[in-house]
Order: C-alpha cells, then sequence, then structure tokens
C-alpha cells in the first residue's frame, strides 16, 4: 500500500512537472528571450536599414533617421505584445487554456520566417512585422500559461506553480542574452538566425504539449465537460481521492451557475470586484513603472564607468538576467511559506532603497573612485529585488483573486497595462534622463514606495485559500460601505417602528 502510494505521488509530481515545462518552454520563456536576443545585434541591424535603403534610393539614411527605425524595431514588440494580451482573454474562453497555447505557436512560426530571411529579401521591413508578431505570441501566452498552470496545480502548490512563468522568463532573458554572444548567433552573419531561433522552443511545445491534460476547472466550469475534468485531474493527479477538490471545484460551479464569461468592460462595472480590480490595476502598472526594464538600459554604462573592459561586458550582462534567475527561482521555493503579500511588499520596499542609493552614486560617480561599483551592485540589487516578489507574485494573483468567468477578462486587464506601460516606459526613459539626469530614478522611486504602501494597507494573503475564501475576503472591503449604511440605518428603523 505504502508504495503504491509513492507511485501514486511520484506520476503525480511528475505529470505536473510535464505540463510546467511544455507551458513554459514555448510560453513565457519566449517573452524573456525575444527581450534580450534584439540587443546583441544593435549595430548590424542598424547598418542594414542604411544598406538596404541605399540600394533602394542611392541615397543614405541620416543617423537619426535610423536610429528612429530601429526604436520602432523595438517597441513593436510592445504593441505587439498588446495586441495579444486583448486577444487572449477569448481564446482562453473558447478555445481553453491548452488548446490557445498549441495556437499560439503560429505566431512565432511567422515571425521567425520573416525575421530570418529578412536580410535575403533586402527588408528591414520584415523584421519590424516578424517583431510584431512575436510580440502577440508573448502577449498571449503572459495571459494564459499562468492562467492554465494556476488552473491545474493543486491548492496547496499553486502559487509556486503559477510562479514558474516568471521562472522561464527569467531563463528566456538568460538564454538570450547567451545565445547573442557574439561567439555564438550574435556575429554580423548570424543575426537573422539569432532572429529567427525563437523557433525552437515553440516547436518543443508543439510536440509535447498535447500529449498533456487540459486546465480541469476550464473543463468544468466552462465547458461542463465533469467526465474530462475527472479524467484530467487523474492524469495530474494519480489515482488518489479526487473528492475533495472535484467539491471545491462543483462548490465554485454553482456559484457562477447561469453566467458567462465576463468581458473587461463587465469587471469595471462590477462592484463585487471592484478592490480585485484596483489591486491587479496597481500592480500590473507596478510592474513596468518601477524602472527595473530600465536598469539593463544602464548596466552598460555603470559597467564600463566601473573599469570592466568593452569586449567584457557583454559577458556580465548576462550577470544581471542570472540574478532574475535566480530569485525567480528562489521565488518559488518560498511563496507557499512565506506568502505573497510579504513578497510583493518586501521586493518594492528593497527596491525604492536601492533607487535611493542608485541615484546618490550616479551623482557622484565622477567625484568618488569607488562610486561606480556601488552603482553596479545596486544594478544588481534592484534587480535582485525586483525576481523575488513582484516580477513572479503579480502573475499569480488575477488567477487566485477573480472566479473563472472573470480570470481571462482580468488577465486581458492586467496584460493591456503591463505591455502598454512596457512601450510607454521605453518611449519616455531618455527624455525621463535628460531631464532628471543623475535622479532619473526619482519616478520609479515613488512607484516602488506607493505601491508597497497599498500591498501593506489594502491587498489580503492568498496563501493556502480557496477561490471561494478569497472572494470572501474580498467581498468585505467590497461592500463594506453597503454593510455600513445598513449599520446605520438600524436605529432609525427601530425608531419609526415604536412610534
Amino acid at each position: 500500500m505504502r508504495q503504491v502510494l509513492k507511485d501514486n505521488l511520484a506520476l503525480q509530481g511528475k505529470v505536473l512537472f510535464l505540463t510546467i515545462c511544455a507551458a513554459g518552454i514555448g510560453g513565457t520563456f519566449q517573452y524573456g528571450y525575444n527581450i534580450s536576443i534584439i540587443n546583441a545585434p544593435t549595430t548590424y541591424i542598424q547598418t542594414f536599414i542604411n544598406e538596404t535603403w541605399l540600394q533602394r534610393t542611392g541615397a543614405s539614411l541620416e543617423s537619426g533617421v535610423i536610429l528612429l527605425v530601429w526604436s520602432f524595431i523595438v517597441s513593436v514588440y510592445s504593441l505587439g505584445g498588446l495586441t495579444g494580451a486583448l486577444i487572449a482573454g477569448p481564446m482562453a474562453i473558447k478555445l481553453g487554456r491548452k488548446t490557445s497555447l498549441l495556437l499560439n505557436n503560429v505566431f512565432v512560426i511567422i515571425a521567425a520566417v520573416l525575421s530570418g530571411f529578412s536580410r535575403m529579401a533586402k527588408s528591414f521591413e520584415m523584421i519590424m512585422l516578424g517583431r510584431f508578431f512575436i510580440g502577440i505570441n508573448a502577449g498571449v501566452s503572459m495571459n494564459i500559461q499562468p492562467m492554465y498552470l494556476g488552473e491545474s496545480a493543486p491548492k496547496k502548490v499553486r502559487g509556486a506553480v503559477t510562479l514558474t512563468s516568471a521562472s522561464f522568463t527569467a531563463l528566456g532573458l538568460v538564454l538570450g542574452q547567451v545565445v547573442g554572444l557574439r561567439e555564438l548567433l550574435g556575429g554580423e552573419e548570424s543575426w537573422p538566425l539569432l532572429l529567427a531561433s525563437n523557433v525552437v522552443p515553440g516547436l518543443i511545445q508543439l510536440i509535447t504539449l498535447p500529449w498533456l491534460p487540459e486546465s480541469p476547472r476550464y473543463l468544468l466550469i466552462d465547458r461542463g465537460d465533469k467526465e474530462s475534468c475527472i479524467r484530467a485531474l487523474q492524469k495530474l493527479r494519480g489515482n488518489g481521492d479526487l473528492s475533495s477538490e472535484l467539491e471545491e471545484m462543483l462548490a465554485e460551479q454553482a456559484a457562477i451557475k447561469g453566467q458567462r464569461a465576463k468581458s473587461p468592460w463587465e469587471l469595471f462595472q462590477n462592484p463585487a470586484v471592484r478592490w480585485q480590480l484596483i489591486s491587479i490595476i496597481v500592480l500590473s502598472s507596478a510592474m513596468q513603472l518601477c524602472g527595473n526594464d530600465s536598469m539593463y538600459f544602464y548596466a552598460s554604462y555603470v559597467f564600463q564607468e566601473a573599469g570592466i573592459p568593452y569586449d567584457t561586458i557583454q559577458y556580465v550582462i548576462i550577470g544581471t538576467g542570472c540574478c532574475e534567475l535566480i530569485t525567480a527561482v528562489t521565488c518559488n521555493a518560498i511563496i507557499e511559506h512565506a506568502g505573497r503579500r510579504l513578497l510583493i511588499l518586501g521586493g518594492y520596499s528593497l527596491m525604492a532603497v536601492w533607487a535611493i542609493i542608485f541615484m546618490v552614486a550616479l551623482s557622484q560617480q565622477s567625484q568618488i573612485s569607488w562610486m561606480p561599483y556601488l552603482s553596479m551592485a545596486c544594478i544588481f540589487a534592484y534587480i535582485l529585488s525586483f525576481g523575488i516578489g513582484p516580477a513572479g507574485v503579480t502573475g499569480v494573483l488575477p488567477t487566485e483573486i477573480f472566479d473563472q468567468m472573470s480570470r481571462p477578462a482580468a488577465y486581458m486587464i492586467c496584460g493591456s497595462l503591463i505591455w502598454s506601460n512596457l512601450f510607454t516606459v521605453g518611449m519616455a526613459f531618455p527624455f525621463i534622463v535628460e531631464g532628471l539626469a543623475h535622479f532619473c530614478y526619482l519616478p520609479f522611486f515613488t512607484v516602488c514606495v506607493c505601491t508597497a504602501l497599498y500591498v501593506g494597507f489594502f491587498l489580503p494573503e492568498t496563501k493556502g485559500k480557496t477561490l471561494l475564501e478569497i472572494s470572501n475576503e474580498f467581498n468585505k472591503r467590497n461592500f463594506k460601505a453597503q454593510t455600513c449604511e445598513r449599520f446605520w440605518k438600524g436605529p432609525e428603523e427601530i425608531k419609526s417602528t415604536m412610534l
């Protein structure tokens, strides 16, 4: 009997692990990978843009125009991501979580073909279009992958399983930096192959994910297919007792009986999810407005000022990606012990501290010889603090604080904010640097402090709670005004009856 139990647990862990890997490698891995691979061939692509225009018109482009075209190539990724976030909700509802992830690889294949053959076709527009399509892929996967994993995981490890989305993002970031080295695919001749290399993880997902189960919650609550739900649970959990988990899902199904999937606009109109909505708006906005991605912008400059040789900087920058990967994996290990609230609160509080030190170090960099090393330490510390909580836990919360009918719309709102703010910060940051100079992190410091205060005062802990228990906690705040109103009306009603 004991051996059967061990075999059952081993099977459960194996299938869940394979589901995590198959969803992640073609999911949020692509987001991190495609953010980092575009950095290595910057100079080569800018040269290609100029040479292509020269062949077409017989005239060279001005440096400002080349920079503008290059900026659009980089930023169109965010516009694609926004598009992906907007279509992810309808896809998840109509096609299911797993099928949506599989079909999402069509965008990867299109992007790889466009980028891979761009030099052969002498068209930098193909790179732009390819970046847009890979952005759509990233926008879809960043919404649907955590939804799929959160609905497939048992309650006791739901946070850790959903948080693997952040680990795969960090893994993609690091591997993109490694593959982009000049010795590998970051050279002058191989950059089209580098941009097309994102097709590999997409193909891996297409081969592996079809063998794994669909989200049990989607099968039962959205499609009403109890038999398929039980089969999916048996694949994920083994042949143990599924009655308590099935009972919880049936209770949620009964609670939302007769309802259809909500649209984002309906969430804004629904007072029963007011504080859930405020929470994801604050945290999703802070994800990009906290300035973590801008630290990568400063990395080369700070490392150069610290005396690191130019040819070596590309290897040191890999260390920044490794920081995010280490903290994402660490967060996976401790989230079920520390809880969600503490990790987010601690992450933003530490980032606020490092932002102050970083600005002081930047302002004194030319006067004090060891200040560049302090700036360098702040970059690593800031990225570590972001990775320990905000980077991953933010993606977990919509799964835990919204019911099955509201969850896709909630992820659409989250994704739209993340991608819109990524685009905004990318466009605005050079002007912020120009206007505030060494104090350019003051706006990001303000965002970190305000977010930490919000989490400290208003966000409840969700660790180890069922979706109905979490909803009840939010309802205490959502309907607080009505409760108070009823309380104060009570004495008047009593007085009128006495008269």
